[in-house]
């Protein structure tokens, strides 16, 4: 588990992101593998079937068995540097993004979700810092983190973040 929340609200060309970053020993190729492999994702984050290149498969991106399969649009994909999709549909879409980057011998995962509204950030920030910590522990070959460590002291933290202004 995150010593502390890590996430921070951004805006984008196309509305209001909550980002996070992770840094890792190991190479781009690696760390995209953890990503967007199937099996690799099974172990921390859930699956899916298809082919992202043709810009559209089924996710179910959950470690219960009872979750729903969600169509996902891939709107980028674009080996191993950026990857991003609209999961779901109606008003529950979740734009997100993945971006990578290597140097040093290191590769910064920065993920990020596009919200609805700020408020949204004081559930989805425990979500996203959640899910990337179980993709370090489970690349640490650590025991995953439980969901409920993260709802309660993240949730204040993510709703108090400062919404950045809009660009004139």
């Amino acid at each position: 588990m995150s010593a502390r929340p890590t996430g921070r609200l951004v805006r984008r060309e196309d509305g209001l992101y909550l980002q996070l970053d992770r840094l890792f020993s190991a190479t781009i190729d690696d760390v995209w593998r953890s990503l967007t492999n199937p099996e690799a994702m099974s172990h921390w984050i859930g699956t899916y079937t298809g082919n992202p290149r043709t810009g559209a498969v089924k996710a179910k991106l959950s470690q219960s068995p009872h979750a729903d399969w969600e169509y996902a649009t891939v709107m980028e994909w674009d080996p191993p540097h950026r990857l991003q999709f609209d999961l779901g549909d109606g008003e529950f879409q979740r734009r997100v993004f993945c971006h990578l980057s290597e140097g040093g011998g290191h590769t910064t995962l920065t993920m990020g979700q596009r919200l609805h509204s700020p408020v949204e950030a004081g559930v989805v920030g425990p979500t996203l810092d959640f899910y990337l910590d179980r993709l370090t522990a489970y690349r640490h070959h650590e025991p995953l983190p439980s969901y409920d460590a993260y709802f309660s002291p993240y949730s204040l933290f993510y709703r108090e973040l400062m919404v950045p202004p809009k660009s004139a």
